[in-house]
């Protein structure tokens, strides 16, 4: 049996109720699974019409999986800097996409060549880090920056970062993302 079996829909479930309870919605049923109990990173990412609304997430399992999605559903929902906090009106429409991180992996290289040419495109999410800058972009990224050159500059350009930065210490990390994603058309 797989052990993720159900674990999407819980996810899911516990995600739309924690942005439904924000607007005072009653919380719908969701199973039991046990890795909800265990630590975990997600990543919940909002959508309209196709379009981002909304995408906050933990790199690091700090807390328990149903904390982390409730608390990263509703920080994409309200508190993503790039968007006005989720209207009433708007949540009808929104589809949730949860993504659940592995452990983080750093990549060791000597240039930017190395680097580029360790890059899985479509499977792997990134990190990186240069002093107090820090970025990463989810595996389903690639989706719309799908060269991976233009990834890295993209990421770069994320962090605070000129596109053509380069400097030894540069770190990089990599990590996967089991994923699981609304219907087009929610319920409310």
């Amino acid at each position: 049996m797989d052990p993720t079996e159900g674990l999407g829909q819980a996810l899911l479930g516990l995600a739309r109720n924690a942005i439904a309870g924000e607007f005072g919605q009653p919380a719908r049923k969701v199973a039991e699974h046990p890795a909800l109990h265990e630590p975990g990173a997600t990543f919940v990412t909002l959508t309209q019409a196709g379009h981002l609304r909304g995408c906050i997430g933990t790199l690091e399992a700090s807390r328990s999986l149903a904390e982390d999605v409730a608390y990263n559903a509703r920080a994409a929902a309200f508190r993503d800097p790039r968007f006005a906090p989720l209207a009433a009106a708007e949540w009808p429409g929104t589809r949730v996409e949860v993504s659940l991180l592995s452990a983080t992996e750093p990549l060791r290289f000597g240039s930017e060549a190395e680097l580029l040419a360790q890059l899985r495109p479509g499977e792997d999410g990134l990190i990186l880090q240069w002093g107090h800058h820090r970025a990463t972009f989810l595996p389903q990224v690639w989706e719309t920056l799908t060269e991976p050159r233009q990834f890295l500059m993209e990421l770069k350009r994320k962090a605070g970062l000129p596109q053509d930065f380069w400097e030894p210490g540069l770190g990089v990390s990599r990590y996967g993302v089991a994923k699981w994603r609304e219907a087009e058309t929610p319920e409310s």
